[in-house]
């Protein structure tokens, strides 16, 4: 798909990654709506993107929000579902000291599925509803990660982006007869103010790991992110782009 001809929503685009993404496709001449929870994040992206509120874990305000994209952008043809949060923790521990057993709260678990994984189903549905009503072809980008192959500490994380990795290839083959592709897009370590806040000798470990010797830029998968959207012969799969952390 040509940029140009691009009209496209991005959840959690206030901030990192989903920030990056928005103001170089609207820079590249596509008509962009970012909708985040973060009213600060949004109001300081670049003019000309169209921004409001949104929380994917509520049904109506997804429904709310496409419909509003719809109108804005004059009849929305992509997503890019990036909206995501990580509540990492270990499901059961015990301590070195005590002994003690604790357990993970399901409200941390929950917390993360329903971002990641129903969230993003949400948007998924409301957004191909428009497009298959106004028989617009178009592309959705899911935002899995590397995580999905297994990572100790995030089973609520690892299952959501597993499941997105899935619901690619089920979403690929469901929306073929409406003319949209389905795709993602799976980051490694990526330099977001995330892992800004990250301890030093943490992240040096997980450098040291990565065979490029660095961990990613946001243009780096912003690269990936481009090819997707332009490849029209891709589709139901996932790209892992990590500097071969995953190898």
């Amino acid at each position: 798909m040509d940029l140009n001809a691009l009209k496209i929503i991005v959840t959690g685009g206030a901030n990192g990654m989903g920030r990056y993404f928005a103001e170089r496709m609207h820079h590249a001449g596509a008509s962009v709506a970012v909708g985040d929870i973060d009213e600060n994040g949004l109001s300081s992206l670049d003019d000309g993107i169209y921004r409001r509120q949104l929380d994917v874990t509520n049904e109506q305000d997804c429904e709310t929000f496409v419909g509003w994209a719809d109108n804005v952008l004059g009849g929305v043809n992509g997503l890019i579902n990036n909206a995501g949060i990580i509540q990492d923790g270990l499901l059961v521990k015990s301590s070195r000291r005590t002994g003690e057993v604790s357990k993970q709260p399901m409200s941390q678990i929950r917390a993360v599925i329903d971002v990641n994984l129903l969230g993003a189903t949400m948007m998924v549905r409301e957004t191909v509803a428009k497009m298959a009503a106004a028989k617009r072809r178009g592309v959705i980008i899911n935002m899995s990660s590397i995580s999905r192959y297994g990572n100790r500490g995030q089973s609520a994380y690892v299952s959501a982006k597993a499941a997105l990795a899935a619901n690619t290839v089920t979403w690929a083959r469901e929306f073929q007869r409406f003319g949209i592709r389905v795709v993602a897009i799976a980051p490694g370590m990526v330099e977001t103010p995330m892992t800004a806040n990250m301890n030093q000798a943490a992240l040096d470990t997980i450098t040291q790991r990565i065979p490029v010797g660095r961990i990613g830029h946001p243009e780096d998968i912003w690269l990936g992110v481009k090819f997707a959207l332009e490849c029209e012969y891709f589709n139901g799969k996932t790209i892992d782009i990590d500097g071969g952390l995953s190898f």
